[in-house]
């Protein structure tokens, strides 16, 4: 999703966290820091599964008209990501979690995650689902997830049962 200036201004968000302050506004996916931290996210995702078994998306991919991208920001340094994706009128997914190396154990993801909760409850979504891997690498993220109230589900959308593949999902 493209931005502009009165859409980033709407679209900017105030958490605050028990160790920073983080400002998460919509990105337009143009900037370096927001190409470098893709880059090693789908580097690590890379390295985790098999190609058929990877569904992050690229920089191309997050453009779409169905997905809006936020980024995360400690002052000038990006903190992280996240993105929500549209798959009906009653229905989002969670794509591109990513913390910053220089950011992990801050809180960033959760408040990143609960960012992304309260803009599907404001789009009037009543479900919100993701898709992340089985291997240990991803425990803390299924841990942070179902503490959000997130639980395994079957594949949804076009997703099929995959072993390197976990589906969880929550009503809003």
């Amino acid at each position: 999703m493209s931005s502009n200036t009165d859409q980033s201004v709407i679209s900017e968000t105030l958490v605050t966290g028990a160790l920073l302050t983080l400002r998460i506004t919509v990105d337009d996916l143009s900037g370096p820091e927001i190409a470098a931290l893709l880059t090693d996210h789908l580097t690590d995702m890379a390295a985790q599964s098999p190609a058929e078994s990877m569904h992050a998306l690229d920089l191309t991919a997050l453009r779409r008209p169905e997905i809006t991208f936020w980024s995360g920001w400690d002052g000038d340094t990006l903190a992280g990501c996240a993105a929500l994706k549209q798959l009906d009128d009653e229905h989002a997914e969670i794509k591109s979690m990513r913390t910053a190396a220089t950011h992990r154990r801050r809180g960033i993801a959760a408040m990143l995650l609960r960012h992304l909760i309260a803009e599907a409850r404001h789009r009037g979504y009543r479900q919100l689902s993701l898709e992340t891997g089985t291997v240990e690498f991803f425990a803390p993220a299924q841990k942070l997830y179902a503490a959000h109230g997130f639980e395994y589900c079957p594949p949804f959308g076009d997703y099929q049962l995959d072993p390197y593949c976990t589906f969880m999902t929550r009503t809003l």
